[in-house]
């Protein structure tokens, strides 16, 4: 169904009530399909509400919307009318709210007359679940197994209904757990589901399905049975989650707890009353007890009446007495003896899952392992293929909605889904690097698997490990050396487990490798294996091997066959891999001893060569894995997993991080009451997605009550310091709107000189005008400060970032983010130097450069100034020592002995030392508290004289005889005599700064250590600290440790951060008392119109929409935002290939005045075209493995313009060249190498880029030559999203080569292609041109000189006659 209500159309009411007429008209014809229709009718109502709860945002407006018919109708209080009556009285009497809706919902209904359907009535939609759950309950959960003395046709008559009943079913569950995860639908949809017993009644019958082997007589059952239970495992979480039904409040430990004793106590006090006899040891039992599981389980089970049981469920209206009895057939005490098993197994259910406290998400996440294991990488029920048409396991994912139970309930979606995609990507790599190695049985020991009954359990595992040999190898993998004959990985180190936990504190093991066969290349990537590094030790039994021999490299061709192997779910079996286990590297030791993993380690070359090359390994085990093994839960094998692994395999350090940030998860979700001191308040049902959207912004009532009463926050109504946002005055007028007062002056003469100033601004907005009052204050000198003339709209950016609350800034390409995000932090840093600001970055590429333009400013004292991660080495600032901490620390020492040595040059000037006091080697003998005493003792002495004497003497003539510090500034005899009072106070502020800086300095003197110094610097002296959001979950258990705090959070690259990496950095600080966060503000900026967070499990992304950002999930839900509206990158008719997609987005007036952008791209007829490319040579796309596409065409034929672009004089740093897949990248840049390698002539010529679409987000060049490489489907740009970023990272000139047909095609981008079709598809030259052409862009074209090219091979002969000319 499309929903064409739309609020921008001024219809009348009558229009809106015939749309939801038509609507709940078609709901009702829907829902009054036969049963073999249910799953159909089902899938759609999934459908229906993920779209509700995913996408569509409720805008409020008067008129229903599908949204909420779905959500009020189908599922809402009407739901209990099938609901039995004593559960419903018991609802009822728990809170005022249900009362009054519950009488509400019969006041309409009574509307309508008794005994007739209406199509037209929405009430009649709350019966289709219900109808659902009776059909399933009575036809499918509650029949009984099949009978093994029927004949065979009918068993398979009744397994083909419970086949169809499973698929029902699991469509049914899935909805309610969607349902059951959000707040407005689980109040009413929970205490249905437990009036009518519905997850127990579901875990019977899945367990008879199991017991009497539908699966086995029907295969085709047993992938559902899989389904089933995961899905009945969720439900019946979500049914217990921790969360109060009327008012959503989160319930705490302490809450759990004492809900289910009193539950306990009063099941002891029926049991007590009504059958002491049979249910004494209940009754004798502490509440605690009976609130645990299997000692409940096993009192019940001893009680032989099933009377008893069936009493006490219905005194407790957990189920209706004869109801009970007509379902399981024992009405009247009839019925047979399994009829009456089958009845008692439900009871003792009931009563169990009724009073048994389950453990907390908390708990389990902190028994769950962080690495994953050879089960979880391979189980298609929780990390499944992604080709199309296997996606199915996505049905038990949880989904990142718009809406959130609470920070649990997010928090645990989060870790679940970082936790599997981290599965996947660690998947494939292990494929890639085991079928490379191939391990295999080795030579002449196929039939050799007598190991001697006299060997032991140690010697038979060393015989199997010894039978495998590798025929390959890999560089990311390596086989183990087994050192002392019984296991490659020794355990060394087994902690007893923390008070109050079961599981190991610590477990420490070793191995290790041999670096002998290892090139020096690879040799040097193991020994950068730092400490905190993971790695992943597998264990491989080429004997256990089936599926027929390991493919060679050669046979791995064709178009699926690499795809087969990372999504093969039996490839464990084909490869002989029986274990996974991860580990952390905490040290690593070369043949000599030496640490390679200390900081201070240096290698020394030796001459002498060596027969091996070993290095030993120190790592931490995961404890939590290791006592599931001990157990026989994590592995067949037990403890002695661990002596069948054999291969060490590394990653990538980027994308290796995933334990770092799952651990960061996991330790807020087991500590989630940090979350309410870290997070403001004010954001809180913001973020979970609750109440008015714009009430964190700074406009909102409640920000400016909040303002009002929090300390340290400006009010309303203060003036805020803009800095040098304006270039001058008449820029500050034009960037608002009302009356505009600067400096007590209305009026403005722009033909005066306009001089550079800051200025302090107060916005008056009350009675709905607008006064703005400016003052202006001195521009600093020597400084560059803000050279952006910023537009009204970025102003009001700038303004609301500087206010307490949540900015939202979407940012277009070309309209200046960065710039906003700079001069809001410069405004914050002038306008609070008390607070300190923390910058997010997604990549270290943005974070840089957003920090070299901070830098750049230069009224911002570096020493201030902090980046963390490991991207600093790419940082480019004019400084002498780099921003790590420990470059901070040195620049601050330096800084020091600079500043110390002014004072002894001070007081050397006023005879208070000499040079014979100095140190021997000349250093000043002064440390900072000496220079304190010194100011307070000498030169505050000094100037108070000076200033006494000034006031009481009359004449100035003596000026140069009061002042005291003419030796020091090296005052002439004139200049003293000319000086004025005014000189001589800034003189004396010249001092004072120097003083005031050594203060900061003063507790680095008694900080000794380096790290002291580190940690000091951190917490106290930086006010602007700059780190990516995957080192800020990394470094966050480590910030809160120190106690670091900030006020400020500015967040660049918003809308590519996944929604948990925009979270965590709001965490790093513990908050100071409860309920109360130091933060402040809080300012997001992004595009959620460009590419997504990268999720590379197709599944995770579509099913789960875990590629949603924060930023784009809070403008879903309606969160105010300021859209930049003026861009200046490109030229306007390339502007125009994406400006359509935003609101009103414009051109800064520079790009139809400059040069640049008037001038043509010369050699060129047009600024853009798409170039149409048939195949070459007979081919297409291909692809020599899945998902790695190449087109040689488009390749030849875009390194062929980049050729004749540099011949003709274009330089190569000003061009880069894109494609959307990283196997084209691949094949441009081996074909430039090629055709620009030594002995061309081109020679060392290189596009300044070679690189995909989705790397190239956030940057731009001049000229832009784009491969689009498909010709037989569009592939994923069809993403309309992937397309804006292609199309909008060229300023002057973008040639694009693809299959036009193809694309000019495909809807979704058909509003692109049609600029593009308006142009020829084949590509037009200007003969005689060169880069010096001075020709307009608009500029007629002699008809003579325009040259078509026809394809690729002319384009080449071209560049070919070019080239030879060169070289003649």
């Amino acid at each position: 169904i499309k929903d064409n209500d739309d609020k921008d159309n001024d219809g009348d009411d009558d229009d809106e009530t015939n749309h939801t007429m038509v609507k709940i008209m078609f709901l009702n014809q829907l829902f009054s399909l036969e049963e073999k229709y249910y799953s159909h009718v089902l899938q759609f109502l999934l459908g229906a509400f993920s779209t509700c709860f995913v996408m569509v945002h409720d805008d409020g407006s008067s008129f229903q919307s599908l949204r909420s018919i779905l959500i009020n109708h189908v599922v809402g209080i009407g739901l209990w009318e099938s609901m039995p009556c004593r559960y419903r009285d018991l609802i009822l009497s728990s809170g005022k709210v249900y009362q009054r809706q519950w009488e509400a919902y019969n006041r309409k209904k009574s509307c309508t007359p008794n005994g007739i359907k209406n199509e037209m009535d929405e009430t009649n939609l709350c019966c289709f679940l219900p109808g659902v759950i009776d059909y399933l309950l009575h036809k499918v959960l509650l029949t009984k197994s099949l009978d093994d003395n029927s004949n065979n046709d009918s068993n398979k008559d009744e397994a083909e209904n419970v086949l169809q009943g499973m698929n029902v079913l699991c469509d049914l569950l899935e909805i309610c757990n969607l349902l059951l995860s959000h707040s407005g639908t689980r109040r009413y949809l929970r205490p249905y589901l437990a009036s009518i017993q519905f997850s127990t009644k579901c875990l019977l019958c899945y367990e008879d399905w199991k017991r009497h082997g539908h699966d086995k007589s029907y295969p085709a059952t047993t992938a559902s049975l899989e389904l089933v239970r995961q899905l009945l495992v969720s439900l019946q979480r979500l049914e217990c989650f921790a969360i109060e039904d009327i008012s959503s409040r989160p319930l705490s430990d302490d809450d759990l707890k004492k809900m289910y004793n009193e539950r306990a106590h009063v099941f002891q006090k029926l049991c007590h009353k009504y059958h002491f006899d049979v249910m004494s040891d209940v009754v004798y039992a502490g509440v605690g007890m009976v609130s645990k599981e299997d000692f409940l389980r096993k009192c019940l089970e001893r009680v032989m009446q099933v009377e008893v049981l069936l009493d006490l469920c219905h005194r407790l209206r957990l189920v209706e007495k004869e109801s009970v009895e007509r379902e399981f057939g024992v009405v009247g005490g009839e019925g047979g003896k399994e009829d009456t098993i089958r009845l008692k197994r439900f009871l003792v259910q009931v009563l169990v899952y009724h009073h048994t406290l389950k453990p907390s998400e908390g708990r389990r996440l902190r028994e769950l392992p962080l690495y994953p294991n050879e089960r979880l990488l391979w189980d298609s029920n929780s990390v499944g293929p992604t080709m199309e048409g296997q996606g199915g396991f996505s049905r038990v994912l949880p989904k990142m909605s718009l809406q959130f139970l609470s920070f649990s309930d997010y928090l645990l979606r989060c870790f679940k889904l970082l936790r599997l995609e981290s599965a996947y990507e660690i998947r494939s790599d292990l494929v890639d690097v085991l079928w490379r190695m191939r391990p295999a049985l080795r030579h002449g020991y196929a039939h050799d698997m007598g190991y001697g009954r006299s060997m032991d359990e140690d010697d038979e595992w060393r015989k199997k490990r010894s039978l495998t040999e590798f025929h390959g190898w890999s560089r990311m993998g390596l086989e183990l050396v087994d050192d002392d004959g019984v296991s490659p990985v020794r355990l060394i180190k087994v902690s007893p487990p923390r008070l109050g936990e079961s599981i190991p504190a610590e477990v420490l093991a070793e191995f290790t490798i041999d670096l002998k066969r290892c090139g020096e290349s690879i040799r040097r990537e193991w020994d950068s294996i730092g400490e905190f590094d993971n790695l992943f030790l597998v264990g491989i039994d080429a004997a256990s091997t089936n599926g027929g021999p390991t493919p060679v490299l050669e046979e791995m061709k064709g178009e699926n066959k690499y795809g087969t192997l990372v999504d093969d779910m039996n490839f464990p079996k084909r490869y002989g891999i029986i274990a996974v286990r991860g580990c952390m590297v905490l040290e690593v030791r070369d043949d000599d001893g030496a640490v390679l993993t200390d900081p201070s380690y240096e290698p020394v070359k030796s001459d002498k060569a060596k027969d091996t090359i070993k290095r030993y390994f120190k790592v931490a085990l995961d404890p939590a894995q290791y006592a599931a093994d001990a157990t026989g839960k994590g592995s067949v094998y037990g403890l002695k997993v661990y002596q069948t692994l054999n291969v060490v395999v590394r990653r990538h350090g980027k994308e290796n991080n995933f334990r770092a940030v799952l651990e960061t998860v996991r330790s807020l979700m087991t500590g989630e009451g940090s979350i309410n001191r870290s997070v403001p308040r004010w954001l809180q049902p913001v973020l979970l997605g609750y109440g008015d959207p714009a009430s964190a912004s700074f406009e909102s009532k409640k920000m400016i009550h909040f303002a009002e009463i929090t300390p340290g926050v400006t009010p309303p109504d203060a003036a805020l310091d803009y800095g040098d946002t304006f270039v001058n005055e008449g820029h500050l007028r034009n960037s608002f709107d009302g009356t505009i007062i600067v400096d007590g002056r209305k009026d403005f003469d722009e033909s005066k000189p306009q001089t550079r100033l800051n200025y302090r601004i107060k916005v008056d907005s009350k009675n709905g005008d607008s006064n703005i009052i400016a003052s202006s204050y001195p521009f600093p000198p020597n400084i560059s400060g803000n050279p952006v003339p910023f537009t009204p709209v970025q102003v009001k950016a700038i303004r609301s970032g500087l206010s307490p609350g949540l900015t939202m800034i979407v940012g277009p390409p070309g309209t200046g983010k960065t710039d906003v995000a700079v001069q809001i932090i410069s405004n914050l840093y002038h306008s609070f130097p008390s607070q300190r600001t923390v910058l997010i970055t997604h990549s270290n590429a943005a974070l840089n450069d957003l920090f070299e333009k901070v830098m750049a400013r230069g009224d911002i004292d570096e020493r201030y100034c902090l980046r963390l991660g490991f991207g600093e080495r790419d940082l480019q600032t004019e400084t002498r020592f780099d921003f790590t901490k420990t470059g901070r620390v040195n620049h601050i020492l330096s800084r020091r002995l600079t500043l110390l040595e002014e004072v002894q040059r001070l007081s050397e000037s006023l005879g208070i030392s000499g040079s014979a006091e100095r140190a021997p080697d000349g250093s000043p003998s002064y440390t900072c508290e000496t220079a304190a005493y010194f100011y307070l003792h000498h030169i505050q002495k000094r100037i108070q004289i000076f200033n006494n004497q000034v006031q009481h003497e009359h004449s100035m003539a003596a000026m140069e005889d009061l002042y005291p510090f003419g030796n020091y500034f090296d005052f002439s005899q004139s200049e003293l005599a000319s000086l004025t009072i005014d000189d001589a106070k800034k003189s004396f502020e010249k001092i004072q700064t120097i003083f005031d800086e050594l203060a900061e300095y003063r507790p680095l003197e008694l900080l000794r250590s380096q790290k002291q110094r580190i940690d000091y610097l951190l917490t106290k002296q930086v006010k602007i600290v700059a780190m990516t959001c995957t080192h800020a979950a990394i470094a966050r258990s480590q910030l809160i440790q120190l106690g670091f705090q900030y006020d400020n959070i500015v967040m660049e690259e918003a809308g590519q951060m996944l929604d948990i990496e925009t979270f965590v950095p709001l965490l790093l600080q513990s908050g100071e008392v409860e309920s109360i966060s130091r933060l402040k503000r809080i300012c997001l900026i992004g595009d959620h119109h460009q590419l997504p967070p990268i999720v590379k499990n197709i599944d995770f992304a579509s099913s789960s929409n875990y590629d949603q950002s924060l930023f784009a999930r809070l403008i879903r839900l309606g969160v105010p935002t300021i859209e930049l509206n003026m861009q200046g990158r490109s030229r306007s008719d390339i502007a125009d290939l994406y400006n359509w997609r935003y609101n009103n987005l414009g051109n800064l007036g520079h790009v139809s005045t400059d040069d640049k952008f008037l001038s043509c791209n010369p050699g060129f007829v047009h600024t853009y075209q798409l170039i149409n490319v048939d195949d070459f040579e007979g081919k297409g796309e291909y692809s020599p493995t899945p998902y790695y596409y190449q087109n040689v065409g488009e390749a030849e034929y875009a390194v062929a313009l980049f050729q004749y672009m540099v011949l003709i004089g274009y330089p190569p740093e000003r061009i880069s060249i894109l494609t959307t897949y990283n196997g084209q990248r691949g094949l441009i840049e081996d074909i430039v190498s090629q055709r620009c390698g030594n002995g061309t002539p081109l020679a060392g010529i290189r596009p300044q880029s070679i690189s995909t679409v989705d790397k190239y987000q956030g940057q731009q060049n001049d000229y832009i030559i784009l491969s689009l490489v498909r010709t037989k489907s569009v592939g994923h740009l069809r993403d309309i999203r992937r397309l804006i970023v292609a199309v909008s990272r060229a300023r002057l000139g973008m040639y694009v080569f693809c299959r036009q047909g193809l694309f000019a095609q495909c809807h979704d981008l058909k509003r692109v292609m049609e600029l593009f079709n308006n142009r020829p598809t084949k590509l037009e030259l200007v003969r005689g041109e060169d880069h010096n052409t001075q020709r307009k862009a608009d500029e007629q074209i002699p008809t003579g000189t325009i040259f078509v090219v026809d394809d690729v091979t002319v384009l080449g002969s071209i560049v070919h006659k070019m080239q030879q000319q060169l070289i003649t």
